[in-house]
């Protein structure tokens, strides 16, 4: 299968997986309900190990399809069209990379659950962003949009593995008044990733704000401390 692959071929080798008790369960646990998070998102009931096999199968697919599968109603969809973005980043020049991450950019609305955030943030948000100007992460983090601040702190996690934490700790302390439960459990998972390489880095950055960081972000960010350590934060007592 190669770039001339049309979109209902993709679409339909996907749908062909579809389960829908499968798409029952997703359906609650993206909080799909009215007032939640991911309100009005309809799931074909595929889970992300078979997504990423069919994406295997499509090698090569043209920008153009993959931009049209994101704007999918169905949440596999806009998956499956993420892990292809990645795939294509990967294999692409840089003038060539530079077309996926603004077309990235332009189709965040499409962007609307964590793990459509998690999959492809850092690998090609943080990928492109990583050898240059960084300032487009922090103007991610002023957004109004509950994802694309999620897709500013997780695009850092890029910048984590290659041993750089600062913009971690700068977007991770822009957020702390973040009012999105969504947004503590990313920042605390991003700086627990930090801790992981560096201690003396998180302990920096929590002696520095701990005392007024969201109870959701403070727990992920210690989860891998010793006991007493933990609950030294927790209490407030350090």
């Amino acid at each position: 299968m190669n770039i001339s692959t049309p979109l209902p071929e993709i679409q339909s080798r996907l749908r062909g997986f579809a389960n829908p008790d499968t798409a029952r369960i997703l359906q609650r646990f993206f909080k799909t309900g009215p007032g939640q998070y991911g309100e009005g998102d309809t799931f074909l009931g595929i889970k992300v190990p078979v997504i990423r096999k069919v994406a295997r199968e499509f090698p090569g697919v043209s920008l153009d399809t993959v931009t049209a599968l994101l704007g999918s109603p169905y949440h596999e969809e806009r998956l499956l069209a993420l892990v292809l973005l990645v795939r294509t980043f990967a294999a692409r020049s840089e003038s060539e990379r530079q077309a996926v991450y603004e077309t990235y950019l332009a189709s965040t609305r499409h962007i609307n659950n964590w793990d459509l955030v998690d999959i492809s943030a850092p690998h090609i948000v943080g990928a492109h962003l990583a050898g240059g100007e960084r300032a487009p992460l922090y103007q991610l983090a002023q957004s109004e949009s509950l994802w694309e601040r999620r897709i500013a702190i997780v695009a850092t996690f890029h910048f984590i593995r290659s041993g750089e934490f600062g913009d971690t700790q700068g977007i991770a302390a822009h957020l702390l008044a973040d009012q999105e439960d969504l947004i503590h459990k990313a920042s605390g998972w991003m700086l627990r990733e930090v801790g992981k390489r560096d201690l003396v880095a998180l302990e920096t950055f929590l002696l520095r704000h701990y005392r007024i960081m969201p109870r959701t972000m403070l727990r992920y960010a210690i989860e891998r401390f010793p006991e007493p350590r933990r609950q030294g934060y927790l209490n407030g007592t350090l």
